[in-house]
């Protein structure tokens, strides 16, 4: 009896906005255009924030807005697409919050331009030569976006990696 009961209230629940018609949302593309420029004019007031915190820091900006700054030089050959680049890596937000760091005496691997690494970390590796460690400021539409890494990093982060290229493999 209590499951031919049960089974009703589950069918009527379910059967209950049949009629209902689904909401329909005022979008656009132009609604996406602003919005994706006001969450980028925000974030470029945080980092500005940041870096004026950190004054000693010599960072350069590229086109997509990906900040980096070389603080020890290597010696070692340039990072190429295609290649295995073994780094190590501390991952943090903003506010100095700690997502990710690279065990002590192992390092991280991906192939350069050809892996799900961050594409600001991409672009900051090609910058990069065997034994130079550097600072990249990376906006979240170049890191792990609206919905974060579902771990460690929240939507819409921008990171701060610090990153040395260990070695490159062909």
């Amino acid at each position: 009896m209590n499951r031919i009961l049960f089974s009703c209230l589950i069918f009527l629940s379910a059967c209950s906005g049949a009629d209902e018609q689904p909401k329909k949302t005022d979008w656009s593309k132009k609604k996406s255009t602003e919005l994706n420029r006001e969450l980028a004019i925000r974030q470029e007031m945080q980092i500005k924030m940041f870096l004026e915190q950190h004054s000693g820091w010599q960072m350069k900006e590229t086109g997509t807005g990906l900040r980096y700054w070389i603080y020890k030089d290597g010696v070692g050959d340039s990072a190429v697409v295609g290649m295995h680049a073994r780094v190590e890596t501390e991952i943090t937000l903003l506010d100095g919050t700690s997502c990710y760091k690279t065990a002590s005496d192992e390092y991280d691997e991906f192939v350069i331009d050809r892996s799900d690494v961050e594409s600001g970390v991409q672009e900051g590796i090609k910058k990069m030569r065997v034994g130079d460690k550097a600072k990249l400021i990376i906006p979240s539409h170049l890191a792990h976006g609206l919905i974060g890494d579902l771990d460690k990093i929240p939507p819409l982060a921008v990171l701060v990696v610090d990153i040395s290229l260990i070695e490159l493999v062909p």
